[in-house]
Formats: C-alpha cells, structure tokens, sequence
C-alpha cells in the first residue's frame, strides 16, 4: 500500500475460484476463472482506511476434475458472481513513516449468483428453479430453498465466506424421483443426478441418499492485482484530457460563407 492519505480509486484484475461440494480443494490454479473490479478506499487517518467496491467473475466446478469416489456423481455448474462490498483496512506499520505497509481488512459482502449447467443436449438450464433436492416442495419441508443474493463475510486473501450451501446447487440429499418428476418435470430429474449419462454410471438413487455435504458451507475467493491512483490526481487527468478537448474545439474556426 502506498503511504499518502486521501482518496484512492483502484481497478483490479485477478481470477475467481471456489470451494464447495464439487470442489472441495481450497484453492486450483486450473479452474480458476477471469474477474475484475473496482474499489474506492478512504484513508481514515494514519492506521485506517475505509473502502468499498464492485467486482464481478465466475466460477465452474464438475465432478469429472473430483474426487474419485464423486466422479460417477458426474455433476457440474457455473455461475457468474457479482459482488459488492464495504469494509476497513488496517494497516500494520505507521503510513506517515513508511513507503509501504502489510494489512488486514474486513468486509461486509452483497452477492449474486445463478448456478447453472449445460443438459445432455447442450442446452443452458438454470438450476435454482428445478429444486434438484426438493428445495420448496411440500413433500419435503425440511428442504429450503435458497436465494440467489446473498451476504458473505471477506477477509485474508480476498476470501469470502458465504453462508450458503448451494453456490453450486448442491448440498444434501437426493429426493424421490418420482416425486420430483411430477413436481419439476423431467429437466429437474435430469440435471439431479447425472451418473446415468457416463460409461458406468448408476441409476437414479434411493431418496435420502447423500448428494451433498450440508455442514459444510460453499467459499468463493480470489487474487491478482490491485492498481491504484489518487483520487486528486485521477480528476486532474480526467479534467486535463477535458480542457484539451475543449481547446481543440475553441481553435476550430468554420469556413466563411462564399458570396456568388
């Protein structure tokens, strides 16, 4: 962090990635997908600055790239996660006596997010209103359906704890088929287990069969670089490319009328 105090905008590009039921790693190079964002920080004093921002990137998980035993499992998803935040920055060594500093922030996060997947014939389907474990049905009240925006806690490495198990649309059990089918149709029979459509792959399971792990909360988080600039100094270049322009059209003389 640079040491000067007053208002900073920054712009950041890095990639998103995720952990949950489809990937259960805490952080893969591999599957790591673009983001980017952009932050205004207000330093407070010498210790703390306060910040907000904007940031917006995608995650993607599949049981082919799981553990081996989830594989047969064969369920996938991606989903676009907008985001924004607030929170404070506290730096750890004085910033009016040094060039840089390590710190530690806290944020309070606002998200969105839409899992979905491709179905068998590569078609784009939406998986929140399917309710693949039975989120809302009747016959399952203990099956609560989740929304699509929600809060999360940030913290360390631009982690984001969520309080949510369905980032990836999957958390506990498997729910009757048949019930399913009459309620969702065949598209939400379909995008629930999927290990009928691979070489080997077993039929629909039993319900209450574990599909998920519900104790276990989904994260999202992310890393890259964060470039700043000086809120003053960026004004005083917007304004500078302005009075140019501005020049340019005051120096433009139009052509005289021509008498015949």
């Amino acid at each position: 962090m640079l040491v000067s105090f007053g208002t900073y905008v920054g712009f950041f590009l890095g990639k998103m990635n995720y952990q949950g039921d489809l990937n259960p790693n805490s952080f893969t190079f591999a599957h790591s997908k673009a983001t980017t964002g952009i932050t205004i920080r207000q330093s407070l004093n010498r210790w703390i600055s306060f910040k907000g921002g904007f940031a917006i990137g995608h995650i993607d998980a599949a049981d082919q790239y799981n553990r081996d035993y989830l594989k047969t499992r064969n369920l996938s998803f991606r989903t676009t996660i907008k985001e924004v935040s607030i929170g404070l920055e506290a730096s750890l060594l004085d910033l009016s006596t040094t060039r840089f500093t390590p710190y530690v922030f806290g944020d309070v996060v606002l998200y969105h997010f839409n899992p979905w997947a491709y179905d068998m014939s590569g078609n784009k389907v939406f998986l929140q209103p399917l309710s693949t474990e039975g989120q809302g049905l009747s016959q399952f009240p203990e099956q609560k359906p989740y929304k699509l925006t929600q809060i999360a806690l940030g913290f360390g490495l631009l982690q984001r704890k969520t309080f949510t198990d369905y980032l990836d649309d999957v958390s506990s059990i498997y729910v009757d088929r048949n019930v399913l089918l009459q309620a969702k149709g065949a598209k939400a029979v379909e995008m629930a287990y999927r290990g009928d459509e691979i070489t080997g792959g077993l039929p629909y399971p039993n319900h209450g069969e574990q599909r998920g792990t519900p104790s276990e909360m989904d994260w999202y988080y992310f890393f890259g670089v964060n470039f700043e600039i000086k809120f003053s100094a960026f004004a005083q270049l917007f304004k500078g490319v302005n009075s140019e322009n501005s020049s340019a059209l005051h120096n433009t003389r139009c052509p005289r009328n021509v008498q015949q």
